[in-house]
């Protein structure tokens, strides 16, 4: 494959290597623009893939050229860098790279891409931003500004992190990024009183939930949704090459071994504060790992819990539950983005809502959320928000 693509001829001017730590003060050209925007661009295909590793993209270019790039596909394989240096050979003595996020400095699963950086002669690097892997947590940059490169980051780095919500987050705050997901009738129900909720949303949104579930790490739920919905909770789409572990809370362990989602292909794994080996031997035949958990007012610790999947490299939780679980996940503060989409429809008020909330008596008292996004899917509409 050629990468040479002619751009406006002659390389971008060298700038200090002291602007490296923030990119304050630095004139970014409409060609870095440019080139970091295709980066971000190759990182968003390790999009379904790269976990647990973040999503990374790599362009190299030369006196106005484009002559490598690459992105990161899984964990275990070569980093966006180390692709984009393949594809430009002995080329990319003297080319600037752009990376969206800092190279790694040390051994991880592979060697480290400062090292490759720096042998195959990279003259400047641009990073959209910093690795908030303490690993590496600038030491990549300063790595390779001592050895004469010239380092600059934070170009679109807005961008860069908007890529890797939960990785950042696992790095930073030892938990996950939690992405709740619900469908409700334009009147903020969720269910008739019997249960039965299939389909309130249309074959578009339900398609785009799977894209939600894709990017995920693991996909969440409770008891509730198990015994009332027998619920897969796997990825349907063909493009996917890896399942998310799934996972359920279940105080007393209630899960049927027949359920369907320790039948699927994939990792499932059932929270718990059932010690007895007895009630869990059948589930664990079923395939099912199982943790035990303390109990707290929500019957299992939410933040416990959501510190064990940070340990377990869990990035980005993908949640579909019931109001019960919604709503203890809400007052634990521990849901990052709301996702609902909104049918054209009407259930009436003996519906089941969105959330089991308690009392409020002062408006006060009420939760705030900011809207973030707001569009048409299909003949649905899907909101995007936060607290």
């Amino acid at each position: 494959m050629s990468f040479d693509r002619p751009l406006p001829p002659g390389p971008p001017p060298r700038r200090p290597a002291d602007t490296m730590a923030t990119g304050k003060g630095i004139q970014w050209l409409s060609d870095d623009y440019r080139h970091m925007a295709r980066a971000l661009m190759l990182a968003r295909r390790g999009l379904y893939s790269a976990d647990p590793n973040p999503r990374v993209g790599c362009v190299l270019v030369r006196e106005g050229y484009i002559i490598g790039e690459g992105w990161h596909e899984r964990a275990g394989e070569s980093h966006a860098e180390i692709n984009a240096l393949e594809a430009a050979g002995n080329r990319a003595r003297g080319a600037t790279a752009y990376v969206t996020l800092e190279p790694c400095c040390h051994h991880g699963r592979t060697p480290p891409c400062t090292d490759a950086l720096l042998n195959a002669g990279v003259a400047r690097m641009v990073a959209a931003m910093p690795d908030p892997n303490p690993q590496v947590a600038g030491r990549g940059l300063t790595q390779l500004r001592e050895a004469g490169v010239t380092v600059e980051c934070g170009l679109l780095e807005t961008e860069a992190r908007a890529l890797n919500p939960g990785f950042i987050q696992r790095m930073t705050q030892g938990r996950p990024f939690v992405r709740l997901k619900l469908a409700m009738s334009l009147d903020g129900r969720t269910a008739l009183a019997s249960g039965e909720s299939q389909w309130l949303t249309n074959e578009a949104a339900r398609q785009d939930v799977q894209r939600l579930r894709a990017r995920s790490s693991a996909i969440l739920t409770g008891i509730g949704t198990v015994l009332a919905d027998d619920p897969g909770l796997n990825v349907r789409l063909p493009e996917t090459s890896r399942q998310p572990l799934r996972v359920i809370l279940d105080t007393a362990l209630r899960t049927p071994p027949a359920a369907r989602m320790l039948r699927l292909p994939g990792s499932a794994l059932i929270f718990t504060a059932t010690a007895d080996a007895t009630v869990q031997a059948p589930l664990r035949a079923a395939g099912a790992e199982i943790a035990v958990m303390p109990r707290c007012e929500w019957e299992l610790n939410l933040p416990v819990i959501m510190a064990e999947l940070a340990r377990r490299e869990c990035n980005e939780v993908h949640v579909e539950c019931g109001p019960t679980l919604a709503g203890a996940l809400l007052q634990a503060k521990l849901v990052d983005e709301l996702v609902v989409y909104i049918a054209p429809l009407l259930l009436g008020d003996k519906a089941r809502g969105l959330f089991q909330l308690p009392e409020l008596t002062r408006m006060n008292e009420r939760i705030e959320l900011e809207i973030l996004e707001v569009r048409a899917v299909g003949r649905d509409w899907r909101l995007r928000l936060k607290l």
